[in-house]
């Protein structure tokens, strides 16, 4: 039988775009006790290589909704491959696919991404990102 009197909360982010994870995307993390009462950041992370924030912040007692925004515009933006060409790494790859439009990076369709859900007390809940520049999917994991 559990005692956890909070709830508790991890994401990880795969860009859909490239088939692999968002490295360094900054993920601020809220919480409030109910619907009418005001948002609280409790902090902030960047993904790692493999996409995943593992140092979230631990939730208050009370909380009974979280919000997870994800600042997505500098990743589409930042992603390079070392190379110096001046083109992104998400760009060179949109150029090898024969659908994808050559520009794909123009610009951050969905420069952040804010995702609010309710959360039961004692529970875990793993919410992972699937993002690409024009569309996101968001789906409660385990």
């Amino acid at each position: 039988m559990s005692t956890q009197t909070t709830a508790s909360v991890s994401t990880h982010i795969l860009d859909t775009s490239v088939g692999r994870p968002a490295e360094s995307v900054v993920v601020s993390l809220s919480a409030r006790g109910g619907g009418r009462e005001p948002w609280v950041v409790l902090g902030r992370s960047a993904t790692d290589a493999d996409g995943r924030c593992k140092d979230l912040p631990a939730l208050p007692e009370g909380t009974t909704h979280v919000r997870l925004d994800f600042e997505t515009e500098a990743y589409f933006h930042g992603r390079t491959d070392g190379r110096t060409d001046g083109r992104t790494h998400s760009q060179k790859q949109a150029e090898a696919q024969q659908d994808a439009p050559a520009l794909r990076d123009s610009g951050a369709f969905f420069p952040e991404v804010a995702i609010t859900f309710a959360v039961t007390p004692g529970e875990h809940f793993h919410v992972p990102l699937l993002l690409n520049p024009f569309g996101y999917s968001v789906y409660r994991g385990s």
